[in-house]
């Protein structure tokens, strides 16, 4: 799709640094395409926090690394 949008310039300097694009184009559609995939993820977390309740917990997920860890000597 074709549009003309009024981007200010820093923003748009810094969009560009940030996806490393190099056309201002490239970094428009990077910068909307991320952006649609950050909220699908929002959404998804939305529906299934809460769900999973037999998976580890941050204090197990220590404990297995510390075991697996090996001994300083």
């Amino acid at each position: 799709m074709k549009t003309t949008i009024d981007i200010p310039d820093g923003a748009m300097n810094e969009v560009m640094k940030f996806t490393g694009a190099k056309t201002k184009r490239e970094a428009v559609v990077t910068a909307v395409e991320r952006y649609n995939r950050l909220k699908r993820l929002e959404k998804l977390n939305a529906r299934v926090r809460g769900r999973f309740r037999d998976f580890m917990t941050q204090a197990d997920l220590k404990a297995m690394r510390a075991a697996d860890m090996p001994k300083a000597r």
